[in-house]
């Protein structure tokens, strides 16, 4: 089956990006999103798009476009709230055909929160919609490269409601998930997670905060009862070392700016994310739209191609241990 590709906020990066890897895909894609807009930006990438429309009724053997129409026309770096319906319209496409058969997983361009949510649609972002229109009430974001994988037990929250967030009955859910989808999309028979904890040296016995003696402890605890392989809670600044890392499938952190920095510092323009607990497969770019590189043909599309030769190795049954994403 073929690899849905959304191409993200139309004032962003996304339509070139996609255009240009569209070009010189391994994988067959097929890319959603306004067919002028597309043959546009690929003109400002040295690229000549000529997509056959997608029919899934027929075998998909190359690049193919299913069109979605702007509500507005777009001019690069410039947010339109009147496009809001069309970036989310492209979504709906890629879950209803990931669902229905039609695609393999689908792999998401970056779209603008700020457009979608002056529409007067709650939007946190793919993470939460995604969830929303799949049925589900836990997903978890987790992101892969630079020799990682790092997931989220909150993610977009203020910090301050961040300890809130976390309780006994959230946390486990969680790792839940995590462990759940190590094995049956990554294909690890017995998952090794190593857990941060929330607070500065994880608490130092509960001087800087009570949340992993009341929280993260006791959940780590009945989990490796069930027979999970969990280390933790650890110190987030002294984690990511190699004597943590090197035996282990997956890091949780318990917030965004927690675990991401270090994966992004280690991957960035090569960095996957992927959405855990959805009954499809999402991955999608570890960068935002980029408005001020929109319509230069400077933007590099590493990640994005990244995103879906991820997507198309999880497609397919899991064979054993699935290696970590290398930053190249």
């Amino acid at each position: 089956m073929p690899i849905a590709l959304t191409t993200g906020e139309p004032a962003g990066v996304g339509p070139e990006l996609s255009a240009r890897v569209a070009m010189g895909a391994r994988q067959p894609l097929v890319l959603i999103g306004d067919r002028s807009l597309l043959e546009q930006r690929a003109l400002v990438c040295g690229v000549r798009l000529e997509l056959p429309d997608f029919d899934p009724l027929r075998p998909v053997t190359g690049p193919a476009l299913l069109h979605v129409p702007l509500g507005s026309p777009s001019t690069p770096g410039r947010l339109d709230v009147r496009n809001a319906a069309y970036v989310l319209e492209t979504l709906d496409r890629a879950i209803a055909g990931c669902r229905a058969g039609w695609f393999g997983a689908m792999v998401t361009a970056p779209v603008q929160k700020s457009v979608i949510a002056g529409s007067g649609v709650d939007f946190q972002g793919h993470t939460e919609y995604l969830a929303r229109k799949c049925g589900v009430t836990r997903v978890v974001m987790m992101l892969v490269g630079g020799g990682l994988r790092v997931a989220l037990a909150t993610t977009h929250l203020a910090l301050r409601d961040v300890p809130n967030a976390i309780t006994r009955a959230d946390l486990s859910a969680t790792i839940r998930t995590l462990h759940a989808d190590l094995r049956h999309k990554f294909g690890i028979a017995s998952p090794s997670i190593v857990v941060a904890g929330l607070n500065p040296h994880a608490g130092e016995a509960g001087r800087f905060g009570r949340e992993e003696i009341e929280v993260i402890e006791p959940v780590l605890r009945a989990l490796r009862d069930e027979g999970m392989r969990l280390e933790g809670p650890l110190p987030a600044d002294t984690l990511f070392q190699p004597r943590h890392l090197e035996h282990a499938d997956a890091v949780l952190a318990m917030y965004h700016d927690q675990g991401l920095p270090v994966l992004k510092y280690a991957s960035f323009g090569h960095g996957v994310n992927v959405t855990l607990g959805l009954p499809i497969v999402r991955t999608s770019v570890d960068h935002g739209t980029a408005l001020d590189l929109a319509g230069s043909g400077r933007a590099e599309d590493g990640s994005l191609r990244a995103a879906i030769d991820l997507a198309e190795v999880l497609c397919r049954p899991p064979s054993g241990h699935w290696p970590v994403q290398d930053a190249g």
